[in-house]
């Protein structure tokens, strides 16, 4: 007796190959039949007609981390068709954390989620996710923002030698315990801080202890993007290991076509023996938070640290003069998505620009105020690509699909603010926009790019295709209604045309809502990849 027949849908299998029309059987977390299924029993039988049987979507670039243990429903990514994500990523990690990081996360996790961090290492958590897991697959990198704050490496200075050795052996522990590679966050402090030496270092101290992947959030994504690229990639050649650009872009408009030269740096990589591969989310603007609006020598010390010198007039002032400089013609561009207090609520969902004719201050002065009262924990959206560009990384072969977001609800401690839209549409829209209406993706290579090009990246056993005795992570969707739903204006709305979802042989989604069912692993190194 199986447990499941999907009857008579397009079976894209993930590999790119063209779809063929049959029947996909399962028994337990595995498949167990691809073909002609009429004559064998199941519990339970659907029909595909019109649509299509795909793997289970891999989210390479998502920021969930401890949010699934806050809402591991996981709703917005499932929706979407996720069944698993990698985490972890732009240098920031559930662990290892410093005795200051500790208590700044018990303390915002506590207000944000009333989530109770009780993990000192990426060890640590992962055994807390695999105690009360989520909804979905979840692997983690080990974040260089975080090894180098566990060292004490708050400032602009380069760490001793001693450091070095103390933060490789933190990246070495937390390999050993199964994250499957390092990233680097290198527009956040401290890992800002961070030069291309230490940056080796650790990539290679993760390489030795067997996860050899160094993800990273480049050091400039917008004037200086082709010199950024060239520094990841060295480090990639020096450290041995693989390199995986992150949600690739060129960020403002005297940037736009850049894309263009890093792709080119890219293939040369690559032709020379080099593992590289990118990540994208298909919308023209970023989220990230506001304080990437600080001069990089103002960033420094601690989110208090910060908005305590913020709060001196005359140091507020000096610091407005240098932003404006970088901002002055941009604060239309730039809206707040979520505030952590009460008090700066109704400012959720403006521009900066906004913010400023109902405050009756300056767009600088506005920006900075919000900085000051929320301690630097406030988020925002940047309304900075070019949609050729967006097109541009897309079309290149290499370019695997991520949602650069955290899992949510519309309803409980996730339905907050406004995020980007990306966190409910990424995947939907990449089959509705690009696969659909403009035909710049094959349906099979759409696929491809949300399945076995991340699994292959990071080395996922079992998953990523559909394939006899594989893990049964699956996706039924109609191609002609998938799309996503969620705007700017109204971010937190599920997409359309996605009818089930399966995770690890449990029904997770069906007809389109969620189960409820909580059937996803944590996936280590070293024994799931």
């Amino acid at each position: 007796m199986l447990d499941a027949i999907f009857e008579g849908g397009l079976v894209v299998d993930g590999t790119g190959t063209p779809g063929y029309v049959t029947d996909v059987a399962i028994a337990g977390d595995t498949i167990a039949r691809i073909g002609d299924c009429a004559e064998l029993d199941a519990r339970v039988r659907f029909d595909c007609a019109g649509h299509v049987i795909a793997p289970g979507f891999i989210d390479m670039h998502g920021h969930s981390d401890e949010t699934l243990l806050a809402a591991p429903l996981a709703e917005s990514k499932l929706r979407q068709g996720i069944t698993t994500e990698i985490g972890g990523n732009c240098g920031a990690s559930p662990g290892p954390l410093s005795d200051a990081e500790f208590a700044d996360r018990r303390k915002r996790l506590d207000a944000r989620h009333g989530l109770e961090v009780t993990w000192r290492d990426l060890a640590g958590f992962l055994d807390r996710l695999d105690a009360a897991p989520p909804a979905l697959n979840f692997a983690c990198l080990v974040g260089l923002g975080e090894t180098r704050s566990a060292v004490g490496g708050l400032d602009d200075a380069p760490l001793s030698a001693d450091d070095v050795r103390r933060e490789c052996a933190l990246v070495r522990d937390a390999c050993e315990h199964g994250a499957i590679g390092v990233s680097s966050g290198l527009i956040y402090p401290p890992g800002s801080f961070a030069d291309a030496g230490e940056l080796v270092a650790l990539a290679r101290a993760a390489r030795d202890a067997g996860s050899p992947l160094y993800a990273s959030h480049i050091r400039d994504e917008g004037d200086r993007l082709v010199e950024s690229v060239q520094e990841a990639l060295e480090i990639g050649r020096q450290a041995d290991v693989s390199v995986q650009l992150s949600h690739h872009k060129a960020a403002g408009r005297k940037n736009w076509g850049k894309v263009h030269r890093t792709l080119a740096l890219v293939d040369r990589a690559v032709s020379r023996g080099s593992d590289v591969m990118l990540d994208q989310y298909p919308y023209k603007a970023s989220s990230t938070g506001l304080d990437v609006i600080l001069p990089a020598d103002v960033n420094v010390g601690g989110r208090d640290a910060v908005s305590a010198r913020l709060a001196d007039p005359g140091y507020a002032s000096l610091v407005a003069a240098r932003v404006e400089a970088s901002y002055g013609d941009r604060w239309d561009q730039v809206m707040i998505a979520e505030v952590a207090s009460d008090a700066n609520k109704p400012f959720e969902g403006k521009t900066i620009a906004q913010i400023a004719v109902t405050t009756g201050r300056s767009p600088v002065a506005s920006a900075l105020e919000l900085l000051r009262d929320e301690h630097l924990d406030i988020s925002a959206i940047y309304f900075t690509m070019d949609e050729s560009d967006v097109r541009t990384v897309l079309s290149y072969g290499l370019t695997c699909i991520g949602s650069d977001s955290s899992a949510r609800s519309t309803i409980g401690p996730t339905a907050r603010g406004f995020p980007h839209p990306r966190a409910f549409g990424t995947f939907p829209r990449i089959f509705s926009r690009y696969v659909r209406e403009t035909g710049m993706l094959r349906l099979e290579e759409a696929v491809r790019r949300c399945t076995s090009l991340p699994a292959t990246r990071v080395g996922l056993r079992s998953r990523g295709m559909l394939a006899i005795g594989w893990l049964a992570d699956l996706v039924v969707f109609d191609p002609s209604t998938i799309r996503d739903t969620a705007t700017y204006e109204s971010p937190m709305r599920y997409p359309d045309g996605v009818r089930h979802v399966w995770v690890n042989g449990v029904a997770t989604v069906q007809g389109g809502v969620s189960t409820g069912a909580r059937a996803g692993r944590v996936l280590r190194r070293g024994r799931d990849l």
